[in-house]
């Protein structure tokens, strides 16, 4: 019998993927110290006990064309981590999110007889549902996260759960809003915006400036307005500077969103896993995108949904706006963002529907019952072998 400990390896290519690696690291070594977990990922892997091959700071790219100079990197992070699943032979391979990177390593792996489990699905039901011809001959098990996503995979004759969505645990404020907003000199009674424009350099850079751009409409209509930005740990100072400086600038966060998200009133959110964080909190929010127009081009044909903000899909319904693309401008993004400051009812009706989406997103321990999920392949795996 091969006493030896388990070997986890796991690719994560991005912050929000960090954040839910990091928890899936930490519940595997809670059920199984002497696991070895290795492999591609950011501070949270390496905090929760995880031994990084690589990190992904500055890999984070959203965008086809926007990816481009990052190939050659790209080509020799697959190479060293290739070279590190052949020496060490994995029990299992995890692969969290990041499609464009993960979909390369795990047919490597495969060839190498790793069983891979994927964690944080592609979104094939969005876009590129080709990819699930991949899924199909290289993925042992699928873990989604939202309910939604199970019978597709059941569809398609890929063994899946649903584990639940790691927010629900981690989404969590660790003061109170009165206690945030007095710690930044701010006022608990007044209106509070929180702005989240992103956690990638190239995006924060797209969408920040027609945010900034916004505010002044939106102060015109809503007296008294405060603004709070959740700013990405990982990006400078600089990246957040079109937000200007001064009185009327947003006070600056870093690394702490869900705090950010519970003292605010209406929520100003980049589409991604804020939309969710925002949802998790029932904050009434506007999600807006803006990729570069070359890119949205070649992509738009691939799109199968005619909505983008995950509360929305999991709702089944638009109950929060969305001004993607063109429809991203200042007095559109003013506009919305104001109405859910003054009209009271809209707020309290996105407030109650958002609640709803909460009680879909499943029971805690989602982090907990992926990691036993990945425990059980890799134990099978070693059963025979």
């Amino acid at each position: 019998m091969n006493d030896t400990p388990l070997r986890v390896m796991i690719s994560c290519g991005e912050p929000s993927g960090d954040l839910y690696a990091g928890a899936l690291t930490a519940e595997i070594r809670a059920r199984a110290p002497a696991a070895q977990v290795f492999g591609f990922g950011g501070d949270e892997v390496a905090r929760a006990g995880g031994e990084l091959i690589d990190h992904f700071r500055g890999l984070s790219v959203t965008g086809l064309t926007e990816a481009i100079p990052f190939i050659p990197r790209f080509y020799r992070l697959l190479g060293r981590l290739k070279a590190a699943a052949a020496q060490r032979r994995p029990d299992v391979f995890v692969a969290v999110d990041a499609p464009d990177f993960n979909f390369f390593l795990l047919r490597a792996l495969k060839a190498l007889g790793v069983p891979v489990v994927y964690y944080i699905s592609p979104q094939l039901w969005a876009w590129r549902g080709g990819r699930m011809r991949t899924m199909q001959r290289c993925v042992d098990h699928v873990l989604v996260i939202f309910p939604f996503e199970e019978s597709i995979y059941q569809q398609a004759g890929v063994p899946v759960t649903f584990v639940g969505h790691p927010l629900v645990d981690l989404a969590k404020a660790r003061v109170s809003r009165g206690d945030l907003l007095a710690e930044l000199g701010l006022r608990p009674s007044a209106p509070t915006l929180a702005i989240l424009p992103g956690s990638r350099a190239n995006e924060v850079g797209r969408i920040a400036p027609t945010m900034a751009a916004a505010l002044p409409l939106i102060r015109a209509q809503v007296p008294d307005l405060q603004c709070v930005l959740a700013c990405a740990p990982h990006l400078p100072e600089s990246a957040f500077d079109v937000f200007g400086v001064g009185e009327e600038a947003p006070a600056r966060v870093r690394s702490r969103t869900d705090d950010v998200l519970a003292a605010s009133d209406v929520v100003l959110t980049a589409s991604g896993t804020a939309t969710v964080q925002a949802a998790l909190h029932a904050r009434p929010m506007v999600v807006v995108y803006r990729l570069s127009p070359l890119t949205y081009l070649l992509g738009k044909p691939f799109v199968r949904v005619d909505t983008y903000a995950m509360a929305n899909l999991v709702a089944g319904e638009r109950i929060v706006p969305e001004l993607i693309q063109d429809d991203f401008t200042p007095e559109r993004t003013a506009a919305e963002v104001a109405s859910l400051f003054t009209d009271k009812a809209r707020h309290a009706m996105v407030e109650e529907r958002l609640r709803l989406v909460r009680a879909r997103l499943g029971e805690p321990g989602a982090s907990g019952r992926a990691a036993e999920a990945v425990l059980r392949v890799a134990r099978e795996r070693r059963v025979s072998s």
